[in-house]
């Protein structure tokens, strides 16, 4: 008799390791911020995938193969939502990276996930110290070529450029920023979407008000024109009337000459 033949066990691919998603608040706020930004400005696309912080397997088996890049991007895959990201599966690994670095990753992330990110094939990676805390200035950036990382020439104003994206990144008041090079402009965090939301609302409103107001002061000129013709109205007929009655009184006088004019002297 032939032994049954089992299946092999399905392996769990964890989805945390139950620790938070970012060092800091800083490195949490600036994180979401970037991955909001990304998302809006590639919400177009069909097969750029951006997500953060997201347990991320490399090889098919092995539940130890897990990184979490803190940004990260995929061109050339669906916006599904995944619980997470692996790279058999998809067919490929992310394009782009950002780690938000600090004191205590700064091994981590300049050692074994650069190495890594290269493996992988990652085109560009970029670190970003919020703290400065070892990297001066904050903002760091590579670029694959062959199977190692070269230094990204950042430009006169400080940037560095990301071809995988075609933006720019650039630190603002301690922030890393994404810029879009074509109209100058940054993207925008969800904060600040927020309040130009708010402030195109208040635009509206107050346009609202402006017309309705000057839609009032036409009504009120409208009104004190009708009223002002009304008034020369009653004048002309005011007018014709005093004519017609003193044409009346001129009838009546010369009727009266008349007759007395025939009484018998």
């Amino acid at each position: 008799m032939k032994k049954a033949v089992m299946p092999a066990p399905e392996i769990h691919y964890p989805e945390s390791d139950g620790k938070p998603m970012a060092e800091t608040e800083l490195h949490a706020n600036i994180l979401m911020g970037l991955l909001h930004a990304l998302r809006e400005h590639f919400r177009d696309e069909a097969d750029v995938y951006i997500s953060g912080n997201m347990f991320l397997y490399y090889e098919e088996g092995n539940v130890q193969a897990v990184c979490a890049p803190d940004v990260f991007l995929v061109r050339g895959v669906s916006k599904e939502i995944r619980r997470v990201y692996q790279t058999w599966k998809e067919g490929r690994g992310p394009d782009f990276v950002i780690e938000l670095t600090s004191r205590s990753t700064k091994l981590e992330d300049l050692g074994s996930k650069k190495a890594l990110y290269a493996e992988l094939g990652v085109k560009e990676y970029f670190l970003f110290d919020p703290y400065q805390e070892y990297l001066r200035p904050p903002l760091r950036g590579y670029r694959l070529q062959g199977a190692e990382y070269v230094p990204a020439e950042p430009s006169s104003d400080g940037r560095l450029r990301s071809e995988v994206t075609g933006l720019e990144l650039g630190v603002l008041d301690g922030w890393l920023r994404l810029y879009d090079p074509a109209t100058g402009e940054r993207l925008l965090t969800p904060e600040e979407e927020a309040a130009a939301h708010r402030e195109e609302a208040r635009a509206r409103c107050a346009e609202a008000e402006a017309r309705l107001r000057a839609e009032e002061e036409r009504g009120r000129e409208a009104e004190a024109r009708l009223k002002a013709e009304q008034a020369v109205l009653k004048a002309e007929q005011a007018r014709q009337a005093a004519v017609a009655e003193s044409a009346r009184l001129a009838l009546e006088l010369e009727r009266l000459r008349v007759e007395m004019r025939r009484r018998p002297q």
